[in-house]
């Protein structure tokens, strides 16, 4: 089950209260206060963590806490802090706090760490509280009270090339051909119902294995940004891809025009968020096997005549891996091009 939407309500533990106790001891008469501090509460942690890819964890378990700070105890023992409650997050989870509405929190890389909810502190014992006019205080601090909230987590998938198209263009077989993803496929129309994510891998002797991240997401219908269909609830995931892949079946199956279909893509990412337009994309036009796409090609080329097309065949094979090297190719110099900007001051 693919899960990449929750609400969860999170409170950090409390922390424990102090002691008041006092050494009484032969041979000393005027021994004082010993009582130790509480333990501190666990914090709720969120951690990145690259082996996880959705939230199905919290959808059926939306109640997190950490664990209470023990009491303090005499002889100036202090209690035990409390043990963190780690939640482990796939990588591109946004945390937004039901309460305001803004995001606080967004995991991004391998092994991050964001406190979401602090413990509370632990309660002094009466020992701080002894002065020269008070050497017996009968004062103790209770714990303060953990942090809690609600939260809304929205999973965004980090990849490198986000794939989207119409019902049955190809994407799911192109995600089979090329990555170790297995999506069904079928030779009827349908569409996935959840976002896939494979892995294409490049070895190369020279300069190390490299692999690119490719998000397939449920096929797109006309008014896909009104909640029509599927794909609406998983254009999310193509926020943070590198590259687009516009899938097109250029063999016009079920008397479909290509320039179309392209064309209501185009509006549909325009309509959902605009900045989806200003990043690099490329035209994949599938099923160059059968006898209508040449025909269909040169009418598509005459009116895009600006947009690169590359030429594939997920059936027979034929142009995959052109298309993977000039993936490689696209991607590495938009990352390139990326840390160049982030390392300029501005």
């Amino acid at each position: 089950m693919f899960v990449d939407e929750c609400s969860v309500k999170l409170a950090a533990g409390d922390g424990g209260r102090g002691c008041i106790s006092f050494r009484r001891e032969k041979y000393e008469p005027w021994g004082g206060p010993n009582g130790g501090d509480g333990g501190r509460g666990g914090d709720v942690v969120l951690l990145g963590d690259v082996n996880t890819n959705n939230l199905v964890d919290y959808k059926f378990q939306p109640h997190w806490r950490g664990e209470r700070g023990e009491h303090g105890q005499g002889a100036d023992c202090h209690g035990k802090d409390g043990t963190d409650c780690t939640m482990r997050m796939p990588l591109g989870t946004v945390c937004i706090d039901l309460a305001t509405g803004k995001p606080v929190a967004e995991i991004i890389a391998d092994g991050q760490r964001v406190v979401l909810c602090k413990g509370g502190n632990g309660g002094w014992g009466n020992t701080h509280f002894k002065t020269s006019t008070n050497r017996a205080p009968k004062r103790a601090n209770p714990g303060h009270l953990g942090e809690s909230g609600q939260y809304r987590l929205v999973l965004k998938s980090i990849a490198d090339v986000g794939l989207v198209g119409f019902p049955n263009a190809g994407k799911s077989s192109l995600t089979t051909r090329i990555t170790k993803a297995r999506p069904k496929t079928a030779a009827y129309p349908f569409t996935t119902l959840h976002p896939q994510i494979g892995v294409i891998d490049f070895p190369d002797e020279r300069r190390g294995d490299r692999r690119l991240l490719l998000a397939d997401v449920p096929g797109l219908i006309e008014g896909a940004h009104e909640n029509r269909g599927l794909g609406h609830r998983f254009l999310r995931h193509i926020e943070r891809c590198a590259l687009l892949i516009f899938i097109i079946d250029m063999a016009g199956a079920d008397a479909r025009d290509p320039r179309d279909d392209y064309k209501h893509l185009l509006n549909e990412l325009k309509l959902y968020d605009k900045a989806l337009l200003d990043k690099p994309r490329l035209v994949v036009a599938n099923k160059m096997d059968l006898p209508e796409f040449a025909p269909n090609l040169a009418k598509f080329q005459r009116r895009f005549k600006t947009v690169d097309v590359q030429e594939i065949s997920c059936l027979s094979g034929d142009g995959l891996e052109t298309l993977k090297k000039e993936l490689l190719k696209r991607v590495t110099k938009f990352r390139a091009a990326e840390k160049t900007s982030r390392a300029t001051p501005a």
